[in-house]
């Protein structure tokens, strides 16, 4: 099994190097890939050294998976090429997802509509994952109407750039800008940028990935997106409106036995998720679990997930699991 991984001395790449590991996913041959300025350079994996090359080396080598974790613009230049070679890519940008071609995949949800024929799979923007995992079993149940959802996001969902700007900020020091403004003591209301409507990327990512995956056009979400001086993942305020009512215990029940999500949901020990406690974990968690008493049959939550592990990595490496496991590579 020749797994390529594009992008892979990235903050995404490496989480994506520990997950392979830690899932000991069976890698035969590593293909690391990255820009032209870090082909040369040696990457650790497993205990054993792998130089980085090119892309266009990479797809000589014709892995049977590519997992794609380098910006939009690179993906639609090269997924199709490795495509043409028989190579399965896995694409964690932005650029595959609403191609109504292509598949938007969590795999607990629905990695069932894949086929061998899907070379290219898109992966769900990060803060996109999290809800989804959180409301596809509660949609079954109840059926959704609308959502609206106030995201409160990591930094390192911007990348190096903005950890760097945050540690300066910290230390005092003048240095590059990821934002145009500081991130340090502040909250920034705009994730990506924005789109004709007033609503930013990153909030349409969420309406429109949303549906997608939930197979529902039908279910009404709205979304504001804030950069906050966080670093261990994304959290999210969920108001939800069911057609049908429900019963808060049952709602926990539900969430409880649904694989990939922990409920953190005790008021009296002060237990609710954090991304404190997220940070390095693959799992979604869920608590602050509350009926909204503004109006019948809606449900408050708070979620939150690392942004680099299930919000990108894990959820990729996941798909490669589900692809291997049931020979479509």
């Amino acid at each position: 099994m020749k797994v390529a991984v594009v992008g892979a001395t990235g903050m995404v790449g490496e989480v994506m190097l520990q997950v392979l590991t830690e899932r000991n996913f069976p890698v035969t041959e590593l293909i690391p890939v990255a820009s032209e300025k870090s082909v040369g350079k040696e990457i650790e994996f497993k205990g054993k050294k792998f130089k980085v090359v090119s892309m266009q080396t990479a797809i000589d080598m014709k892995p049977e998976i590519a997992i794609f974790s380098a910006g939009g613009d690179t993906s639609k230049e090269w997924a199709p090429k490795f495509a043409e070679v028989g190579t399965t890519v896995i694409d964690n940008s932005s650029a595959w997802r609403m191609d109504p071609t292509k598949k938007l995949v969590v795999p607990e949800i629905n990695a069932s509509v894949l086929t061998k024929d899907d070379k290219i799979i898109a992966n769900p923007n990060c803060s996109t994952i999290q809800m989804v995992m959180t409301l596809a079993p509660l949609h079954k149940k109840y059926d959704i109407k609308r959502i609206i959802v106030s995201t409160y996001q990591s930094i390192t969902g911007t990348g190096v750039k903005a950890v760097r700007q945050l540690e300066n900020e910290y230390a005092g020091i003048q240095g590059e800008m990821a934002y145009k403004y500081p991130i340090h003591r502040n909250a920034i209301p705009q994730c990506d940028v924005f789109e004709d409507n007033g609503y930013t990327k990153e909030e349409m990512k969420l309406v429109r990935e949303t549906q997608k995956i939930l197979d529902d056009k039908t279910i009404a979400v709205t979304a504001t997106a804030v950069r906050v001086p966080v670093v261990g993942g994304h959290s999210e305020a969920v108001n939800v409106e069911f057609e049908n009512d429900f019963d808060v215990s049952e709602v926990r029940s539900i969430l409880h036995h649904t694989p990939g999500i922990t409920v953190q949901d005790n008021t009296d020990t002060f237990t609710y998720p954090m991304p404190l406690y997220a940070e390095g974990k693959n799992d979604v968690f869920v608590g602050r679990i509350r009926r909204d008493e503004s109006q019948p049959n809606t449900l408050n939550m708070w979620i939150v997930a690392d942004n680099l592990r299930k919000g990108a990595a894990t959820n990729a490496v996941q798909i490669a699991e589900y692809l291997v496991a049931n020979g479509l590579v």
